[in-house]
């Protein structure tokens, strides 16, 4: 009898982020543990500032300028970010909540032990991001490139990958539940033992067939 089909991973849940009213925004209302809400920011940069521990809800910026800002410990719900350019990023310890990034382009980006929930990240190229000890539940990248993504040690839960490419995928430790990778280029896998929870293709597991093989041992001779 043929095998009943595997179930796919659940699709993440991402709430459209709707804003209305938005007042016109400056740099001047953003500084470190300072509350931002309801504003408008166009063409900003905010080069070099420390932002730490602000909290930005019910914001939208189109155009923004990052490099070497601080966003430590920061709070962000509710907000739309379009065409962020940070070529270094610091922003560990950092909650997310129905955030939507695109087109941006980020380079070194920190994001160590965040927190993301209902997170959209399109059309974007990033270089390595760090995003070790994090928790991501309900978050979809797509039409993404990424050099390398590192989420060892991390939480994944109804993650999914549309139309993505990723050179190095570091997941040592990582727990992942219904985490979709049908959708993404895989090169180079570290941490295979931690794909339990993944779905893959069946094209994914041709090509990482060798490193399952070499995982447990096998000799496969050719």
């Amino acid at each position: 009898m043929p095998s009943a089909a595997s179930p796919r991973a659940r699709a993440p849940r991402i709430d459209p982020v709707t804003l209305t009213d938005l007042s016109p925004g400056s740099a001047d209302d953003l500084a470190p543990g300072a509350l931002a809400e309801g504003l408008s920011f166009t063409s900003l940069t905010l080069d070099g500032l420390n932002l730490s521990a602000i909290t930005i809800t019910e914001c939208a910026f189109d155009g923004l300028s990052a490099h070497e800002t601080s966003l430590r410990s920061a709070s962000i719900t509710d907000t739309t970010i379009e065409q962020l350019n940070a070529p270094v990023l610091t922003a560990p310890r950092t909650r997310l909540t129905d955030v939507s990034i695109s087109s941006s382009r980020l380079g070194s980006a920190d994001l160590y032990d965040t927190r993301w929930r209902s997170v959209a990240i399109a059309h974007s190229k990033l270089g390595f991001v760090n995003l070790r000890g994090s928790e991501l539940i309900d978050v979809r990248f797509e039409s993404c490139s990424i050099d390398e993504l590192d989420i060892a040690s991390a939480k994944l839960e109804r993650v999914q990958f549309v139309d993505c490419r990723v050179g190095v995928l570091s997941l040592t430790g990582a727990s992942l539940s219904n985490v979709d990778l049908t959708g993404l280029q895989l090169q180079q896998v570290d941490g295979i033992d931690s794909l339990k929870g993944a779905t893959i293709s069946d094209l994914q597991l041709s090509l990482l067939a060798p490193l399952f093989a070499g995982h447990l041992g096998i000799n496969v001779e050719t």
